[in-house]
């Protein structure tokens, strides 16, 4: 379902690559726990793992098939790595804290509906002060489904009480994409971690940069 620029009521955005520059240290996380295992990063492996909870992206960048238990426990080690590489201090995306303040001062419903563990996004979004602007964070331990599976997005929509329809949405990962749009929501993509027409391509309506000079409504 196709939403209209007039029919935007809300706005939800994912955390990672979105609101906060976290890339990085997802990347080094990742690097140092394959690099412990004395596994070669495959290439591009960082794609694999975007918007992904950690579980399911452990047997892609292994290769093989996972246990559960096993998966779980080096997700929790992953988690343990980049807590220790965010102590270096997280920045926000360009421009998304003065655009998040623009939707607070209009009341725009907004949420963030995240693959991060409920700790990293409440500490993450706290460190850029971005935290107390979002009564609505749905993160992995509310759902049973990950990305691409559009539960995340239909929570979020259901915490600020408006149809999945009237919902922007903005994401930096093609899974993520969509999901919002399994979710019958619009997506603005950002070029975090793809291209713009690789996001366009999974079904963002158009993609930006950043969010400096960007103003509501959309």
């Amino acid at each position: 379902m196709s939403v209209r620029a007039a029919d935007a009521r809300g706005v939800i955005f994912d955390m990672d690559g979105v609101l906060i520059d976290s890339g990085a240290h997802h990347r080094d996380a990742w690097r140092l726990l394959l690099g412990d295992m004395g596994v070669e990063p495959p290439p591009d492996y960082w794609r694999l793992t975007i918007g992904r909870p950690a579980e399911e992206a452990v047997p892609l960048l292994l290769g093989r098939a996972v246990a559960r238990e096993e998966a779980v426990a080096l997700a929790a080690r992953k988690r343990e790595l980049y807590t220790q590489l965010t102590a270096r201090g997280m920045v926000a995306i360009p421009g998304a804290p003065a655009f998040v303040e623009v939707l607070v001062r209009l009341d725009v419903p907004r949420a963030v509906a995240t693959s991060a563990s409920r700790r990293d996004a409440e500490v993450l979004l706290g460190e850029v002060g971005l935290r107390q602007h979002f009564g609505t964070i749905v993160t992995a331990e509310d759902v049973q489904w990950g990305k691409p599976n559009p539960e995340v997005y239909l929570k979020a929509a259901a915490g600020i009480a408006l149809p999945p329809r009237t919902c922007l949405v903005f994401e930096d990962s093609l899974v993520g994409v969509h999901a919002a749009r399994n979710a019958g929501m619009r997506v603005i993509g950002v070029t975090t971690a793809h291209t713009g027409r690789e996001l366009v391509g999974a079904g963002a309506e158009r993609a930006i940069t950043d969010f400096q000079g960007f103003a509501w409504p959309v």
